[in-house]
């Protein structure tokens, strides 16, 4: 694979419109689905979500504990539904949220951002509170097969605040030096750099703290959880044409039909779409 994630991301979002779509089968959903709270039940939900939406959304998004909690049999369905996304054409951000230092951080690296893994998708979310540095593993393993990262920064949880806007002895926030450290590796990339952040599209404004980033910013929290569509410019100002909103129940919810599932995804994607053109 030769073209950059972020490259391929800006081509797809260009031609499908700005969405990822999250896969989150708890278990109220796949009972809501007629469909068993157990491996198959993955297997059939991950099918009808492909073929509804591939082809329709650019992006989906599989949160992989959902699928952990059945062990092997899960994490087969989860590389079942990864190969059917990419193989449709697809772009898949894999939701683990992985962090450690060293060889540990290595072996996610193999596990998800290489492509002999079953495991491997085109982007994965990543912790970096063991220190941005303790991510390189990941983050080189994606540059060198034009993968992506995303970085946790500013996420909607109220916990999340303590850490990610405390104040570093160099006067900026943590969340603040996460997006700095992750600007100077996008630094130069054309159209977009492959490492992200993922900033909730619930926080509030963040000002002009990703302004330099040159980078995707994963926004979940559409939907469902309170985060409109037409907040977003207000929310991420200048930087809001990097923005990738991402919907999970406000779409899944519409299932298991087909036709029901694509309009509830054309209807965010529009509306996400209309909120994020920006005037010349």
């Amino acid at each position: 694979m030769s073209e950059r994630f972020g490259a391929r991301l800006r081509a797809a979002v260009d031609k499908l419109g700005p969405l990822c779509v999250g896969i989150d089968p708890h278990p109220a959903l796949l009972r809501a689905w007629g469909l068993p709270d157990d491996p198959s039940g993955l297997e059939a939900f991950g099918s009808k979500v492909v073929e509804a939406l591939a082809g329709q959304v650019p992006v989906f998004k599989p949160q992989s504990a959902f699928y952990e909690r059945f062990g092997s049999r899960g994490v087969s369905a989860l590389e079942s539904i990864i190969r059917q996304l990419r193989e449709a054409g697809a772009l898949v951000i894999l939701d683990v949220k992985r962090g450690d230092i060293g060889s540990t951080a290595a072996a996610y690296a193999d596990g998800y951002l290489d492509p002999a893994s079953p495991l491997c998708a085109d982007a994965i979310t990543a912790s970096p509170y063991l220190g941005l540095g303790a991510l390189r593993p990941m983050i080189d393993k994606a540059h060198q097969n034009s993968l992506g990262v995303f970085v946790l920064a500013l996420t909607s949880n109220p916990e999340g605040i303590a850490v990610q806007r405390a104040i570093r002895a160099d006067g900026r926030t943590v969340a603040q030096g996460i997006v700095d450290e992750i600007s100077q590796v996008n630094a130069g990339v054309a159209p977009m750099g492959d490492i992200g952040v993922v900033v909730g599209a619930t926080i509030g404004e963040v000002g002009n703290i990703l302004a330099d980033l040159n980078g995707p910013i994963l926004a979940p929290g559409i939907g469902a959880q309170g985060g409109r569509p037409e907040d977003l410019p207000s929310i991420f100002g200048e930087a809001v044409r990097a923005v990738l909103p991402s919907a999970s129940r406000e779409v899944l919810n519409a299932g298991p039909q087909a036709s029901a599932l694509r309009d509830a995804a054309a209807r965010i994607r529009d509306a996400c779409a209309a909120a994020i053109v920006v005037t010349p």
